[in-house]
């Protein structure tokens, strides 16, 4: 009998190469997309950038910040026909990880009110509302608030 190897979700350090497909992502997915600037200042500044691949495909990515105890999830994304398939999860998991790694005794992110999606997920994972930031975000009509939520690394 002989096994049959599925292709493996890989995770691996966001390249300077990464950045058109992760652009594509981004702006396919968001009214108010990073900019392909934002990815670069956060390579360039030495952030935790991570994409999740199957082969060539980009799943999606994130960026985390960890510095003095803490960590900041500030771009969690997933591409539009993978969105709901357990990768966000994969990613969330990963990302609390490193950041547990990196010596944060807590990972803090911001979700849109309107982004029931994420928010569900972030739940799930057990991140907890702390404060909401007013008019964080910009939105079609002006601006949105911010959610910020955290999660306790044991």
């Amino acid at each position: 009998m002989s096994a049959v190897l599925k292709d493996v979700p890989q995770l691996l350090a966001m390249r300077e190469q990464d950045l058109e497909e992760v652009m594509a992502v981004e702006s396919a997915i968001y009214t108010h997309p990073w900019t392909r600037c934002n990815f670069a200042d956060s390579l360039r500044a030495g952030y935790e950038c991570r994409v999740l691949r199957l082969g060539p495909q980009l799943l999606g990515y994130f960026v985390l910040m960890a510095a003095a105890g803490e960590a900041h999830l500030l771009n969690l994304s997933i591409a539009a026909p993978h969105q709901r398939t357990g990768y966000g999860s994969q990613l969330l998991r990963e990302a609390a990880g490193l950041a547990r790694g990196l010596g944060a005794r807590s990972v803090f992110l911001e979700v849109r009110p309107s982004n029931r999606p994420a928010q569900a997920l972030y739940t799930r994972f057990g991140f907890r509302k702390v404060t909401v930031r007013r008019g964080y975000y910009p939105a079609q009509a002006g601006r949105e608030d911010a959610l910020v939520l955290t999660l306790p690394l044991k």
